[in-house]
């Protein structure tokens, strides 16, 4: 029988002493098309083992509602024939700056601070999740001649939290389900994390961008025996919308990975490959030393500075590293794949049609509710997308302050159907006083929710109130608009297009809603990943073919997204633009594909 173990002086495979070099690759943040090649890059770079959290909320984005959870076993199965093993980390919670760090908003907007704790209800929510995904694995395991070696129980907890009784429970029921290969925590290689996340009988992991000498010291004030890993190393970082982009030299990235193979220690490269946060899965962080202050959305691009960029391309870094792997390698290295061929000529995609977001609210959204106070996007089963809040300023009365408290994220305003501005979390009042009697609509969207830190599972919409001067404004009409919404077959076909010129001719109601056009690429040979861009268009999502490449925003840093080749199709394809605030010219434009980042390398912290 095919056996992984851990011992008391490191791995062992059949009996044999191994050292996991592995690279972290997340299934849902590759086009499944391209797992074969990007499996196949991570071999060329010498690595043994790819690894990959598993997003609860992606599977089941609504309660009972279960999703594809056989796309993790496909991947899986991809994996076994690259010839590599597999670590998977299903959670429930992943941080991986993914929305609300993987748990659905129905958890967390129903047990709130009592996730990832020993409270029993939500513990029976997670143990039915475990349940439903777990088969996945389990049949896959490499006692059962597949590729999984390790699987983790729960993530970076020691971040979070102190209960040792949820984590003791967590590793309990992973093994209720079948899973016999060795678990393991990973935590941030400081005292309090340590303590706070790891499980004694199992192997305990740190995660750190540089440094690993004194990194796997503390490692081992906790854990004199056992394996070495570090189960993040951090070799690039992600960005943020509106702030600048963050790289990490390559020179000194490779210098990191040499020390920690120095040590004598197993490592995974996070990440190997980022990949894309398509349709709006990407989360956001708070800043500040306790993760409470500034809000800051990540965006679309999950590059990460990655060895293996977004466009499935080998990178500086990435030959750095394949030269650092390849004397640990146990002979000559794969040779690398053909590079991923982008779209071959340029093409313009004119957009012809328009449907107001009104029109689409109305084609595509849920029902219209009424309460006192505003509802959360949680209590409207909103997830991604946004929703309009109705409200009326009674009158008469003098012209007053208007804004909204516990605003999350971003709306745009309007007062008697004219635009008055745009409201954030920061600036959350109106340049311009109202007077009554008028009727206000705030059109809200998140943009992200918190995937670490104490402002975990944090609500989004208006969570405060409607305030006219110091007055909540009572009597409050809201609809939410659901991203996936669009997904649905014939739900954009049906909608009330007019010419595209209508917009322009529709005052403030024609600077946003869904646009939709088309572009012809010719010939087979044609077709290759692509990147999109929407000179001066403002923020919103665009699809190809019916498949969403995530958000666009002006703030930048990121200007493209990325197309992925098997997306496009020979002949004509459509392409949807859902604008929230301004439009742009009725184009985008596709080209064949250029490297999102740039800017000066900084330091990888956490």
């Amino acid at each position: 029988m095919t056996d992984f173990t851990v011992g008391d002086d490191g791995f062992r495979f059949e009996g044999k002493p191994v050292r996991l070099l592995s690279g972290a690759l997340h299934y849902f943040r590759v086009h499944e098309e391209q797992w074969e090649h990007r499996l196949a890059m991570l071999a060329a770079m010498g690595l043994n083992c790819v690894e990959t959290y598993v997003p609860w909320n992606l599977h089941e984005p609504r309660e009972g509602e279960v999703r594809d959870v056989g796309a993790l076993g496909r991947f899986l199965d991809a994996v076994e024939r690259a010839g590599l093993w597999a670590i998977v980390r299903p959670g429930p919670y992943i941080c991986a700056e993914w929305e609300n760090g993987g748990l659905p908003v129905w958890v967390t907007g129903r047990f709130g601070r009592r996730v990832r704790t020993r409270d029993a209800e939500y513990r029976a929510v997670v143990e039915r999740w475990f349940r439903e995904l777990l088969p996945q694995v389990v049949r896959r395991q490499v006692v059962r001649g597949g590729p999984v070696i390790l699987v983790q129980a729960e993530n970076e907890y020691g971040s979070f939290g102190s209960d040792a009784v949820y984590l003791e429970w967590l590793a309990g029921l992973l093994r209720e389900c079948g899973v016999t290969v060795p678990l393991f925590t990973s935590d941030g290689p400081e005292d309090h994390m340590l303590t706070g996340g790891s499980v004694p009988g199992l192997l305990a992991t740190a995660n750190f961008g540089s440094g690993a000498r004194e990194g796997f010291e503390v490692l081992r004030r906790h854990q004199p025996k056992g394996p070495l890993m570090c189960m993040e190393f951090w070799c690039g970082w992600f960005d943020h919308w509106g702030a600048e982009p963050v790289l990490r030299d390559a020179e000194q990235a490779a210098g990191a990975l040499r020390e920690i193979l120095e040590c004598g220690a197993s490592v995974n490269i996070y990440m190997a490959h980022g990949g894309t946060n398509f349709a709006g899965w990407a989360g956001a962080n708070r800043g500040g030393p306790l993760q409470d202050g500034e809000f800051q959305p990540t965006v679309t691009s999950y590059d990460y500075d990655a060895p293996v960029d977004e466009y499935g391309r080998a990178t500086e870094k990435f030959h750095l590293f394949r030269k650092v792997l390849e004397g640990y390698a146990q002979g000559p290295l794969p040779e690398l794949p053909p590079e991923p061929e982008g779209l071959a000529v340029p093409v313009r995609a004119e957009l012809t049609g328009w449907a107001g977001l009104g029109d689409v609210l109305e084609a595509l959204g849920g029902p219209e509710t009424e309460s006192g106070v505003p509802p959360t996007f949680e209590e409207l089963g909103v997830d991604r997308g946004l929703v309009r809040y109705r409200v009326a300023v009674p009158g008469p009365r003098q012209a007053y302050p208007l804004g909204a408290s516990g605003l999350r994220d971003r709306a745009v305003v309007y007062v008697d159907g004219v635009r008055a501005g745009v409201l954030t979390e920061e600036s959350g009042t109106l340049p311009e006083p109202v007077a009554g009697p008028a009727e206000v609509e705030l059109w809200v969207e998140s943009l992200g929710r918190v995937n670490y830190g104490p402002r975990l599972g944090e609500p989004k919409g208006v969570t405060g109130g409607v305030l006219h001067e110091r007055q909540y404004l009572h009597g409050v009409r809201a609809r939410g608009l659901r991203l996936d919404a669009f997904e649905t077959p014939g739900a954009v076909a049906a909608l009330p297009f007019g010419p595209v010129e209508a917009a322009s001719g529709a005052g403030d109601a024609g600077r946003t809603g869904l646009f939709r056009g088309a572009f012809t690429v010719e010939g087979a040979a044609g077709l290759g990943h692509a990147g999109l861009e929407l000179p001066g268009w403002t923020r919103g999502f665009v699809w190809v073919n019916g498949f969403c490449l995530g958000r666009y925003w002006s703030a930048g840093p990121q200007r493209t997204l990325y197309v992925p080749g098997p997306v496009l199709r020979e002949g004509v394809n459509e392409v949807w633009v859902l604008e929230l605030e301004d439009a742009g010219g009725p184009w985008v434009e596709l080209g064949p594909g250029v490297p999102v980042r740039a800017g000066t390398p900084g330091v990888v912290q956490r």
